[in-house]
């Protein structure tokens, strides 16, 4: 089955457009002095300047580096135009036209330098890491201790004094607060969830100390931000 061709305005209108401008480049090359094979590499650096311009804008974002180099190709060709269009003397071309036409192969060539191989405007955030979960240890359930018997208080005869109550200690100072990061508390939450997913019991200070591997005061830390 044969594909039908179906003309496309806009395409037609390019095609045009770029042999007019690729014309009037090669006419102002020509006229400035670079005759023969010369004169019509100048049309083809000034589109090819632009085509890469182009393809960094649309690849890579807007970028200072990008419209710069789009705007010199785009007045390159656009001046190309107008100075053939009669406002010039094609004859008698002056010195400072002449000096842009023989420098433009060093700027078309920084400029295509620059668009290939600068880098881009933003860079990939990269990924975090995934912490792999440590192996869960297995604990043999303990059995609960049965309560010592109360003993009952011994009478006291009625003369006797009472005893002296013992001078009680002070508590111990709590200790200092061990610095977390927020990433491992993150984590913790992680693994907290998935034991009480899996066991349907909130899981204790050890085991998560085991499957962070951390010591025993930083797993208290992060058991006391988790409750």
């Amino acid at each position: 089955m044969r594909t039908a061709l179906r003309p496309d305005a806009v395409l037609v209108q390019a095609v045009i457009a770029g042999a007019l401008s690729f014309a009037h480049l090669h006419d102002l090359a020509a006229a400035a002095g670079q005759d023969g094979w010369k004169a019509w590499a100048y049309p083809i650096s000034v589109d090819l300047l632009f085509v890469a311009a182009w393809r960094r804008l649309r690849s890579d974002g807007p970028s200072r580096l990008a419209w710069c180099w789009f705007l010199i190709a785009l007045a390159a060709s656009l001046g190309a135009n107008i100075a053939t269009a009669g406002l010039l003397d094609l004859g008698d071309v002056p010195a400072w036209l002449r000096i842009l036409v023989a420098g433009w192969p060093a700027l078309a060539f920084l400029g295509g330098t620059l668009l290939a191989h600068a880098p881009a405007g933003h860079a990939p955030i990269p990924a975090a890491p995934d912490l792999e979960p440590a192996p869960e240890v297995e604990r043999e359930p303990v059995a609960a201790a049965e309560p010592d018997p109360v003993p009952e208080p011994a009478a006291v005869p009625a003369t006797e004094e009472p005893p002296a109550l013992p001078v009680a200690e002070p508590a111990p100072a709590s200790p200092p607060a061990v610095p977390v990061p927020a990433a491992l508390v993150d984590h913790a939450r992680k693994v907290a969830a998935d034991h009480e997913h899996r066991t349907g019991s909130r899981i204790d200070t050890d085991t998560l100390r085991a499957r962070l591997g951390v010591p025993p005061h930083l797993a208290d830390a992060i058991a006391a931000q988790l409750a």
